[in-house]
């Protein structure tokens, strides 16, 4: 294939809610551009994207599909990703390097609640939309329905290019407005001949034609002031006009097709060439530094990396956007977070799975490399002997369902962790950490479909059965009182014994709060003398502090470390549940000891245990951690949404309503928030998504603290 240089390239990114056609639609522009002589077919398991065994099961795209086509001379990379929030992942690595969305309507279902989330992320991320209305000639396929409900619900401005003559079984023609001219289609193969509007659709034509007239003026005051003196403006005009509010997202141009009969696919295509920002009028990226890289072809070469993928027979495979510069086999690049060279060895175009060798690359194209070492997504290689940038990275969504999962067969713990690593290299959207505190394999993601894709894909490829559970919760535990206990710990053996007292005192610690002088203990007052004081950050948060209030000698210096020791112990494995505790204040305040029998050890068991005893009596609280969780739900569904959480035990914050959405902020126990998306899907039929951040933790009630310990077997012995 050719070489492309930087102005020849457009970058598009296909979205739409499941069931839209985007992978046919993809399959339709690559026909198009003769990379392949046939269209494949869902159907058949031959598309170019969508080529995974998994995805042939699902009948559905799983990953993000990087694919090229060759048209009027321009290289157009295509990036078909899935419509399921469950795989929003590759959507956001997508939108990184992609200049332009196409986003896909189904005419028979119109704006749906996937829609939505997809038009949500390309909100935030800035990133121009066109609008395709696809599957037109399906039998409940609706025109008018379809673009009322995008004109209600889209946060921007529809503005109509083309329009459907017979849309239903029968369509084959539509009215291009922009080119006022009817394009009719012979065949399923994109053959079609240019026709004059007919007489009965001109007056609808010339009506449509004047709004896009407008919309095209609104976004230049020179294209304006033409208007008004010409009363219209010429193709040219209106593409200049279009071309603005496309890139400012003032307006969204939209068109018609059906991708399986492959109508409509090339004159979308000449409309992206014409009207949509490639790499040179796209904004530019930034580093982390807030620097801009032009996209300048003779500047030293700089690489984002988007995807990264393993290949059985391969190996690693790298998926990046050349952000400027000239990339050449045998280049050797800096990885700016590492500091290792990378060599580039080979350089592939890519078409879903296949992959055509090239020898150069120009500033905004997209591209594949191999057997990169400790290269990863969301690196950026730079050329030797320029100072190293890094790229914004991708902002993956917080992962919304944790799991507790593990090997079905014992022993394969160790194969199991590799493979979850290998997981989690490929969709940085999955989450795996063993969590000490729990003593379990926790794996976070964006919902229970994604994480059961993993676990289909663990046997299938891996033979390596899993089960998933529920997670157990990070509880943490506290007290709401002051308490005083002591412990003696005395061991005698035969040859030199084990002796060591400890009198202790705890409060619970606040930011802020006096230092300690006087408690009131069983009925008496207790002077405190403070000789020392330690603090520390507890690694699982909230604070520890430890005062030495030893007078007369009693305790020797040199064991004060050992006491402190073993309230740490007895901390990381709480007397009620075996939870952290923390945010508490020990005060040693007197003990006793022996000449001989008195170590280091004797203390620590001394501590520990009056620690435990005065924990007990302190009015010892659980908390549970509590997250900020929010819900977008059509508005007709909200009232089943709120019940649910409040039977949560959710603290409802706030609603606010959204073009037909409603938006509900509330504080939701984790624990209450197992298998939540599979109840809000069920609760919406598929229609709401909802993210979830941990906001704090908070004193559970005493209901549930009462059955947490209930159900907790003390297995705590005394040393």
């Amino acid at each position: 294939m050719k070489t492309y240089k930087t102005h020849d390239i457009k970058n598009v990114v296909l979205l739409g809610a499941p069931g839209s056609g985007k992978t046919t639609f993809a399959e339709a522009m690559a026909f198009e551009g003769k990379v392949i002589e046939r269209r494949g077919s869902i159907e058949n398991d031959n598309t170019l994207s969508d080529n995974t065994d998994l995805e042939h099961q699902y009948k559905r795209s799983i990953y993000p599909t990087l694919l090229f086509t060759e048209f009027m001379d321009y290289k157009f990379n295509i990036i078909d990703t899935p419509g399921s929030d469950d795989f929003c992942g590759g959507l956001f690595a997508a939108f990184k390097v992609a200049d332009v969305g196409v986003m896909l309507f189904n005419a028979q279902n119109g704006f749906e609640a996937g829609t939505e989330v997809q038009a949500r992320y390309a909100r935030a991320l800035g990133k121009p939309i066109i609008a395709l209305v696809n599957q037109l000639d399906s039998e409940k396929a609706s025109w008018e329905g379809t673009i009322d409900s995008i004109t209600a619900a889209s946060h921007v401005k529809p503005v109509i290019v083309q329009y459907p003559v017979n849309p239903g079984p029968s369509f084959d023609a539509f009215i291009d407005v922009l080119m006022m001219k009817m394009y009719k289609f012979k065949d399923e193969n994109g053959l079609r001949e240019e026709l004059p509007i007919p007489e009965e659709e001109m007056e609808r034509a010339k009506e449509l034609n004047n709004i896009l007239v407008e919309a095209a003026a609104e976004n230049d005051e020179s294209l304006m002031e033409l208007y008004f003196e010409k009363g219209t403006l010429t193709q040219d005009e209106m593409r200049a006009g279009l071309k603005l509010g496309l890139a400012k997202r003032d307006l969204m141009p939209v068109f018609c097709a059906s991708g399986k009969r492959d109508i409509g696919t090339k004159r979308l295509m000449e409309f992206i060439i014409n009207v949509a920002p490639g790499p040179i009028k796209a904004p530019n990226f930034k580093t982390t530094d807030g620097q801009e890289i032009e996209p300048k072809e003779d500047q030293p070469a700089v690489l984002f990396v988007f995807k990264s993928a393993v290949e059985q027979h391969i190996g690693e495979i790298s998926y990046f956007r050349l952000i400027r510069g000239k990339l050449t086999e045998g280049m050797e690049l800096i990885n700016a977070r590492t500091g290792n060279r990378e060599k580039i060895a080979q350089i592939f175009a890519v078409a879903g799975k296949n992959r055509i060798k090239v020898t150069e690359m120009y500033a905004g194209d997209l591209g594949c490399t191999v057997k990169l070492k400790g290269t990863k997504t969301n690196d950026t290689l730079c050329a030797p002997g320029m100072d190293p940038v890094s790229i914004e990275p991708i902002v993956f969504p917080e992962p919304r369902y944790r799991a507790a999962i593990k090997a079905v067969k014992t022993g394969e713990d160790e194969k199991l962790g590799e493979l979850l690593n290998k997981a989690a290299y490929e969709d940085p959207t999955i989450l795996v950490e063993y969590s000490k505190e729990l003593k379990q394999t926790i794996i976070q993601g964006q919902g229970e479909h994604h994480l059961n894709i993993l676990k289909t894909n663990l046997a299938n490829n891996y033979k390596m059965e899993v089960e998933f559970f529920a997670p157990k919760i990070p509880y943490r535990e506290t007290i709401t009182k002051v308490a005083a206990a002591d412990y003696r710990h005395k061991k005698q053996s035969g040859g030199a014994g084990q002796f060591g007292e400890v009198h202790l005192v705890i409060e619970p610690y606040y930011e802020g709060m006096p230092e300690p002088s006087k408690y009131k203990v069983n009925g008496r007052d207790l002077l405190v003398n403070v000789k020392s004081k330690e603090e520390y950050q507890l690694p699982w948060g909230g604070m520890l502090q430890f005062y030495s209030a030893i007078v007369g000698g009693a305790i020797d210096a040199r064991f004060m470390p050992a006491i402190l020791k073993g309230v740490m112990e007895k901390m990381e494995e709480g007397p009620l549940t075996g939870s952290y505790a923390r945010d508490i204040r020990v005060v040693v305040y007197d003990g006793k000891m022996h000449p001989v029998d008195s170590n280091e050890i004797s203390f620590k068991l001394a501590g520990r245990n009056a620690f435990k005893e005065a924990f007990r009596h302190a009015g010892a609280k659980i908390m549970e951690p509590i997250y900020s969780v929010e819900v977008l739900v059509p508005s007709d569904k909200m009232g089943d949404v709120m019940s649910d959480l409040q039977n949560r035990r959710a603290m409802i914050e706030g609603m606010t309503s959204d073009k037909g959405f409603d938006r509900l902020v509330a504080r939701v126990p984790l624990a209450e928030m197992y298998r939540y998306s599979t109840t809000l899907s069920s609760l919406t039929s598929g229609r709401a998504t909802y993210s979830m951040k941990f906001a704090s933790y908070e004193q559970v009630p005493a209901d549930v603290q009462e059955k947490l310990l209930k159900a907790y077997t003390d297995t705590d012995k005394d040393e």
